[in-house]
């Protein structure tokens, strides 16, 4: 009886996570669509620079040497663009996906800035939709099969044996 009932618990408590991961999702590319435009302005304030000397970005990079300062401002310029083409894509794939898409590319929610700033401004909510419903069912038998499996290996040992 207390293991059906832990079982149970476990079950619901994963089923309620897992209905919010919509909501958090669509919190987080709004998130990266803030960063990627503050990015492309960097971006493209670089490249207008580069291109009012003549330079393409990358010839312009180059010349980037010599003082302390300078070097260490190129590897800054040399991440953000990295940052700026990873979140870019990310954020394609993600506009371009609905919420079941989005548990699937979930391995893309990667940069901690926005996880970080979505994850603070995310207020839980009762799911009262399809989807969320659909996600907390999901979640509901990963958590009952989870704690099952997980009490059945505690119990292991103090099984009674029969002869």
């Amino acid at each position: 009886m207390i293991v059906r009932a832990i079982t149970l618990a476990g079950g619901l408590a994963v089923g309620a996570c897992t209905s919010q991961f919509p909501e958090f999702s669509q919190q987080y590319a709004q998130r990266l669509g803030g960063a990627v435009d503050a990015l492309s302005e960097v971006v493209a304030d670089f490249d207008t620079s580069a291109a009012a000397e003549g330079l393409s970005r990358s010839e312009a990079l180059e010349q980037m040497t010599g003082a302390d300062f300078i070097e260490r401002r190129r590897a800054d310029m040399e991440r953000t663009f990295d940052r700026h083409a990873i979140l870019t894509e990310d954020l394609r794939l993600l506009a371009e996906a609905g919420p079941f898409m989005r548990a699937y590319h979930a391995a893309r929610f990667t940069d901690g800035d926005v996880a970080s700033a979505a994850w603070d401004a995310f207020q839980p909510a009762v799911p009262l939709n399809l989807t969320g419903a659909i996600f907390a069912g999901f979640g509901f038998f990963v958590g009952l099969i989870t704690m099952s499996s997980l009490l059945a290996v505690i119990r292991w040992p103090f099984r009674r044996r029969t002869a």
